[in-house]
């Protein structure tokens, strides 16, 4: 039983390893040959500088570790700020359930790794029926500041921007 449950195991790991992430509707997904430890503090880097806060961080890959499973790069980081908290709350309470709106770094099988983001107008057009053209201003705001976070964070180092 115990050769069962590690053989599926490996084969379990060995597809995620051989997983990269692909372009799909909604989403930004950006390829770069950062590695995955410099792409996540890029990421993080541009958070703060565009305004927004670093407010949650997981990942599987070094609890994974920890256990003794060798899985990719992997970590969702989640970016908002109070003022937007407050400012989406006057509109609409259900909406605040997508925040923090979140960044996914995931480590690519040639060494670099991928920054992907589902784009805020996807996350928050649910909301727009109920909150009004005030909810689509902000969300405007949104996908421009998470479009300038994503070309800050996957610049070539070196780049003077």
């Amino acid at each position: 039983m115990r050769r069962i449950l590690l053989a599926g195991l490996m084969m379990w790991a060995s597809a995620v390893a051989a997983q990269t992430m692909e372009p799909r509707d909604g989403w930004a997904v950006i390829a770069t040959e950062k590695p995955y430890p410099q792409l996540v503090e890029d990421v993080k880097a541009a958070i703060r500088k565009n305004g927004l806060a670093v407010v949650t961080e997981a990942g599987p890959t070094e609890a994974a570790k920890a256990r003794g499973i060798e899985i990719p790069g992997n970590r969702v980081i989640g970016a908002f700020n109070n003022d937007l908290a407050v400012r989406i709350l006057g509109l609409s309470v259900p909406a605040m359930i997508e925040a923090p709106l979140r960044f996914y770094v995931t480590e690519d099988p040639d060494g670099g790794a991928t920054l992907s983001y589902k784009i805020p107008d996807l996350v928050y057009a649910p909301y727009l029926g109920e909150a009004g053209p005030e909810l689509a201003g902000i969300v405007a705001e949104l996908d421009a500041v998470f479009a300038e976070i994503a070309e800050e964070a996957t610049e070539p180092a070196g780049h003077d921007g």
